[in-house]
């Protein structure tokens, strides 16, 4: 087993950050200040994919905005921290919660607030246009940017490393 397999098969848990991540960073507003971020359906595909193979996701963000509780309602995601100014305090919580080890959770993040809950995880990922610390600290780094397919390459990768892409994929071959 090489050591990629060792991180990949033990996860229970998936923790995406949003801004940067599941999104491609930009917050658009208009003038009633109703705000707007970009999804890239593929990556919502790569989630619901995770989750038929019964991973749990979780959405994990410093800012708050209701364009992540309809995104996560829309995936069938159910855990959602947003606010979290000190991620590591609240992904200790959801550790505590759910009763996991670090072992067993992957963490996406993007920026320099994402870098202790990176540093803590069994399996830490970044976008490729993440800070140059994130990519320097993290297990994978993607080829694709975030709100591009990040997450999408993230979800093939975990699932072919825990042995389940051929039977998630099956209906469409």
């Amino acid at each position: 087993m090489n050591l990629e397999r060792a991180l990949i098969e033990p996860i229970k848990l998936v923790i995406f950050d949003v801004d940067g991540v599941l999104t491609d960073g930009r917050i658009v507003m208009d003038n009633n200040g109703v705000e707007s971020k970009f999804f890239d359906v593929r990556d919502g595909t790569g989630i619901k994919w995770l989750k038929r193979a019964g991973l749990e996701i979780a959405f994990l963000t410093g800012r708050e905005s209701r364009v992540v509780e309809f995104r996560a309602a829309e995936l069938g995601v159910d855990i959602i921290r947003q606010g979290a100014k000190v991620k590591l305090t609240v992904y200790e919580e959801i550790l505590d919660e759910f009763g996991l080890t670090d072992r067993k959770v992957a963490f996406a993040g993007d920026d320099l607030i994402d870098l202790p809950v990176l540093r803590r995880v069994g399996l830490s990922m970044a976008p490729a246009d993440a800070r140059p610390e994130i990519k320097e600290a993290v297990h994978f780094v993607c080829q694709n940017a975030g709100g591009r397919g990040a997450v999408r390459e993230m979800a093939e990768m975990i699932l072919k490393g825990q042995g389940l892409w051929e039977s998630i994929t099956e209906r469409y071959y």
